[in-house]
This record gives structure tokens, C-alpha cells and sequence, in this order.
């Protein structure tokens, strides 16, 4: 009998796809559409809620029919965009404002009175996170103060990130979010299985309206028989960056791993132990499967692949992405080009929701190639900044594993090695996050009986090794902290 397959749906920020795998980690197909981005302010990021359920349901049915029909689906797993936040009708089914996109900075006032009202501190000890835009809370709370549907709604109101909306559509109703995503929003304390009463109450954010908590793998629920055929169960969830970091196999302490996609998100596993950092890196929950829980520490950069968008689409600098390397490499250097891409803020470990990007050190001499080299290199240069935060606070890199989109460019992997003076290691398939929800679905559908049994799936490994100078590598470090100190 022909084995079942492993249904992955992986809703990004800017685009929303169905993978599918066989038990081994082969990835059998891929299906994806794009997403529309709404920036309807200066630091505004949205989306439309029913797009991504319309286009996620669309690619799912493809992948359905890839392998065979719904039958031939053994488990849905699904990994999400973290912090982006949905308010919808608990009756309707429809939502009632646009997702808050966790790119989005609108409620960067609302930080700074957390901050100056001395908040900050208990948060980060209870949640493990900053007290910055990025996380949902806030986000929550500007939905019920801004948005009169959102205000009005009473008991009708359900509020969730990416994963909940999608099960909550497949189900017909049921309303639960893994305790990874749960553990990005600022009001689920680290140590605790559910939602912190004191926490929602900073936040005055109802309860009643949040999901039920569950563990990353398990029996969910199933999908409504009329939209894949046959009702197929959910059993695994979890945010894209801990599904990456599980994904790429980093299941013992210390294992590390860069996911490069809109932004870029290192996390390293701790463990058991509960993270608390002293130099601004976040303390999240990796996974929860019964008893059993892993912790990470995790630094969060903002724009890494929107930066390549951004130079295509907003600048022309680039007609593809793929011309980045290409650009890069046709020059000997930077030209003393170096750009910070603060372009929604600085995220980890400097928190500066209001900086602005900057380029630096134009002449006439000045080509396109230098701008696109300094964007690729101002990648590195903030990987660099958090590799020193993550050693000064007890857990340095031994090798560095990538992954996603922007991890393809040959490039920016060698450049990233060469900066660290560090082994990168880059799978042979870089969709690992979408490897990560199939492993953890594999694991609740009790095709395997743990999660190191299910690393079986990940894919062998590309080795770049450093091969800059010294000399060259304290200059680049001396040229990006002067721009940092002058425009952050």
C-alpha cells in the first residue's frame, strides 16, 4: 500500500503556499500564491484575512489532488507568519478589520507608555519579549480601540494570529492556537500553559476572545469534509521560525539556525531551561508536546528578503532578485557604501521601532552594484551584531544553519561566514519551515514517536566556510557601526 503523504500549509507574509511530503521528508509538490500587502500609513503593514484563507485553501486543494485525493493525506500540519493579528465574527465567519501584520509599528506610542510606565521589565521577565510593536498585544488592543466592528463585536469576538484563522476556517469553529505562537503574543507567561489573567488585563485584552492553547503536536481536530473531500486531521501547528528551527534538526541546546525570508529570524535552543536575556534578545517557547517543552532565544531582524522587494520594486535598482549576487559580485567591495535597512525600524537586539534607513558614503563613483552590494551586506553586519549578543549571553554560535528564500543566494551565505569567521551550514531543500509543521504533524498523527525520531525528514547540508581576512573584516565591522551610531 502506498504511504500517505503529510500536508503542510505555510502562510508567510507575502506569500501563501501547500506542500507536500512523504513520511521520508521528501517534498513531493509545492503549490503558491502571492499575498497583497496593504501599507495604508507610513509603518502600516496589513493584509486581507479572507485573501489568505481563499489562497491557502486554493493551494491546499491542489496538493489534495497532487496525491490522490484527501485519503491519501495522512496529517495537516501548518506554520504561519507569528504576531500578525486577525479580529473576526465568531458567528459570520468573517473578519471584521484587516490583519495587523507583525511588520506593522502603529502602536509604537502605546510601547512607549508600557515602557515609561515602568512595564517593561515584568514583561520581559514573564514573557520573554520586549516591549516593542512587533508583538500582538498591542496590536489587539489598537483593533479594540480603533476599529468599531472589532469594538462592537461583544461575545461574537474571536481574536487570533495567522494558525487560529486557518484552523478555525478548515473546522468550521474550532478556536485554539499552539502554545508557540501563543507564547509570541505578550500575554501567555513562559512558564504557564494558558493565557496570564494579569497579562490580559495590562493589555485589556478579553479573554473569552483568545483561542484555547494547545501543544505544538496533537490531534486537533479535522477539516470540514466539503473542502478537501474528506475530512483530513489537523496535527501540527507552530510559528514559522520555531517550526524553521525544528525543521532544520536543532533539537539539542546550542543548535542555532537563520531563517531568511522578509526578515530574519536566529533562534538557538536552551533547552529546558527558561531564557532570560541580558542584552535584549527574546525568550520564546519552541515547542510544547505533552509534558515535554524546549525554550530558544531568539533575535528577530526586520527586513532582509523586503529589502531586495524594496530595491526592485520601489528603487528599480534590480529587475529580479536573483540579479542581487549577480550585482554584488561585479564589484571588488562596497565602494564605502554601507545602507541601514531600517525601513520598518531596527529590530534585535538595538529596538528601535522609529529609526529610518539610511545609505552612506555616496560619491560619484557610485554604482547600483555598490548600493546592492551594501543592502546584501547590511544583512550580515546585523547577523554579526546578534551573534555577539547571543555569546554575551551564554549561548555562542558553534555553526550557524540557514534556511528560507534569501538563503539561496550563494553570496550572502559566503558573506554571512565570512563576517561570522563561522561554518554555515544551508540544507539542500531551504524550505524547512514548511519541513518543520510536517515533522510536528507526522509526530501528532503518530507516524513517528517523537520529534527525534522525525529529524529522519531533514535534508543533508551545504557547508560555507569563512574565507575573509582579518584586516577586511574589521573594516566592514568599523563602517557599519559608524552608521548604526550616526542613524540609529
Amino acid at each position: 500500500m502506498t504511504q500517505r503523504s503529510i500536508l503542510v500549509l505555510d502562510a508567510g507574509t507575502t506569500s501563501t503556499r501547500a506542500m507536500l511530503y512523504a513520511p521520508d521528508g521528501t517534498r513531493i509538490a509545492t503549490a503558491q500564491a502571492a499575498l497583497t500587502q496593504y501599507y495604508p500609513h507610513p509603518g502600516w503593514v496589513e493584509h486581507d484575512a479572507e485573501e489568505i484563507w481563499r489562497r491557502s485553501l486554493a493551494c491546499a486543494r491542489r496538493m489534495v489532488k497532487r496525491a490522490g485525493g484527501a485519503d491519501r493525506i495522512a496529517a495537516i500540519g501548518i506554520t504561519n507568519q507569528r504576531e500578525t493579528v486577525i479580529a473576526w465574527d465568531r458567528h459570520s465567519a468573517k473578519p471584521l478589520h484587516r490583519a495587523i501584520v507583525w511588520q506593522d509599528r502603529r502602536t509604537a506610542d502605546q510601547c512607549d507608555a508600557l515602557r515609561e510606565a515602568g512595564h517593561e521589565p515584568m514583561l520581559a521577565r514573564r514573557t520573554g519579549l520586549v516591549v516593542d510593536p512587533y508583538f500582538s498585544a498591542t496590536k489587539m488592543r489598537w483593533l479594540l480601540d480603533h476599529a468599531p466592528a472589532v469594538r462592537d463585536a461583544g461575545d461574537r469576538l474571536c481574536l487570533g494570529t495567522v494558525e487560529s484563522w486557518l484552523v478555525w476556517k478548515l473546522t468550521g469553529g474550532l478556536h485554539v492556537t499552539d502554545a508557540s505562537n501563543a507564547s509570541r503574543t505578550q500575554l501567555m507567561a513562559l512558564d504557564e500553559d494558558g493565557w496570564n489573567a494579569d497579562l490580559c488585563a495590562l493589555f485589556g485584552i478579553p479573554r473569552a476572545a483568545l483561542p484555547e492553547i494547545v501543544d505544538n503536536a496533537g490531534a486537533f481536530g479535522e477539516t470540514r469534509p466539503d473542502l478537501l473531500g474528506a475530512p483530513v486531521g489537523i496535527c501540527g501547528l507552530a510559528g514559522d521560525q520555531q517550526a524553521a528551527t525544528i525543521g532544520q534538526a536543532c533539537l539539542r541546546p546550542g543548535d542555532a539556525k537563520a531563517t531568511l525570508g522578509t526578515g530574519a529570524f536566529i533562534l538557538a535552543n536552551m533547552g529546558e531551561a527558561m531564557p532570560a536575556s541580558s542584552h535584549r534578545l527574546l525568550g520564546t517557547l519552541l515547542y510544547r508536546i505533552g509534558s515535554r517543552r524546549a525554550y530558544a532565544l531568539e533575535g528577530s531582524i526586520f527586513v532582509a528578503g523586503s529589502l531586495m522587494q524594496w530595491l526592485r520594486d520601489r528603487l528599480g535598482l534590480i529587475e529580479n532578485v536573483q540579479d542581487s549576487a549577480a550585482l554584488a559580485r561585479s564589484v571588488p567591495d562596497n565602494g564605502g557604501i554601507f545602507m541601514l535597512p531600517a525601513l520598518v525600524g531596527l529590530g534585535a537586539p538595538h529596538w528601535k521601532p522609529q529609526a529610518r534607513g539610511a545609505i552612506v558614503g555616496l560619491t560619484q563613483g557610485t554604482t547600483r552594484a555598490h548600493i546592492v552590494r551594501a543592502a546584501l551586506e547590511s544583512l550580515s553586519h546585523q547577523i554579526h551584531d546578534l551573534a555577539d549578543a547571543f555569546a554575551a549571553d551564554g549561548a555562542p554560535w558553534r555553526v550557524l544553519r540557514v534556511d528560507g528564500g534569501m538563503s539561496a543566494n550563494d553570496w550572502i551565505v559566503q558573506d554571512m561566514a565570512d563576517m561570522l569567521s563561522l561554518p554555515v551550514d544551508r540544507p539542500l531543500d531551504v524550505e524547512t519551515t514548511a519541513l518543520g509543521a510536517a515533522m510536528l504533524a507526522g509526530v501528532g498523527a503518530g507516524l513517528f514517536g517523537s520529534l527525534e525520531e522525525a529529524s529522519a525528514m531533514a535534508s543533508q547540508a551545504m557547508r560555507f566556510t569563512p574565507a575573509m581576512g582579518v584586516t577586511e573584516r574589521a573594516a566592514r565591522l568599523r563602517g557599519w557601526r559608524a552608521v548604526l551610531a550616526a542613524h540609529a
